[in-house]
């Protein structure tokens, strides 16, 4: 089954609802997969660059803003990759290295945890390179839960969460493929330190 929700109706009241449901999926689930292409996925967010990111999300659906509430939340959420009892396998697109967001000042930080996080038993961390071929045409960004329980997509106007087993299995493929065409390990320590140059000195000083 295949449920949208539309973002106005899920953060009626705010962020930090919403947020305090993902506390409890990432608790509840010991293994999970992710393939984040323009942004940091957020359990590896510094507390800068989600307060950007929220405050955003408060400003374009006009929702009420309770974003410190938001970002203590999604703060409160980390301690999944610390407590020895989950697993993550993340593959971020490498514009999410560039994808500006706060500019400079925030961007330098989160580099730099991405690179402090990268070799935690509870991670694997693969940057997919820009220029990669990768065996399926691009796609939008999804998290799957446990087992390949359950998928769940983040939309422009609604969140959608995805049950149905034949569509679960093609979220699976596109994940195997794109974690295949991914780099780890020192090949994606060469790309955080490229981006971390990047935002260092020569990207935008605004």
């Amino acid at each position: 089954m295949t449920s949208p929700i539309p973002w106005s109706d899920r953060l009626s009241t705010g962020t930090a609802a919403t947020q305090g449901e993902v506390v409890r999926w990432y608790q509840e689930t010991r293994e999970g997969k992710a393939y984040v292409p323009t942004m940091v996925w957020g359990t590896l967010q510094t507390e800068a660059y989600a307060t950007v990111i929220l405050g955003r999300v408060v400003e374009f659906l006009g929702i009420p803003n309770d974003v410190p509430a938001g970002v203590a939340k999604r703060m409160q959420r980390q301690q999944v990759l610390y407590d020895g009892e989950h697993h993550y396998h993340v593959v971020l697109g490498e514009q999410a290295l560039y994808t500006n967001i706060g500019g400079p000042e925030v961007m330098r930080p989160q580099i730099e945890r991405l690179l402090e996080e990268a070799g935690l038993p509870s991670l694997t961390l693969g940057i997919l390179p820009a220029t990669v071929e990768v065996e399926m045409v691009p796609v939008h960004g999804f998290n799957i839960y446990g087992e390949d329980e359950r998928a769940h997509v983040e939309l422009v106007s609604s969140s959608v969460d995805v049950t149905e087993p034949s569509e679960l299995r093609l979220y699976a493929k596109a994940f195997a493929l794109l974690s295949g065409a991914a780099s780890y390990g020192d090949d994606a320590e060469s790309l955080l330190r490229k981006a971390h140059s990047y935002w260092a000195g020569t990207g935008p000083q605004g």
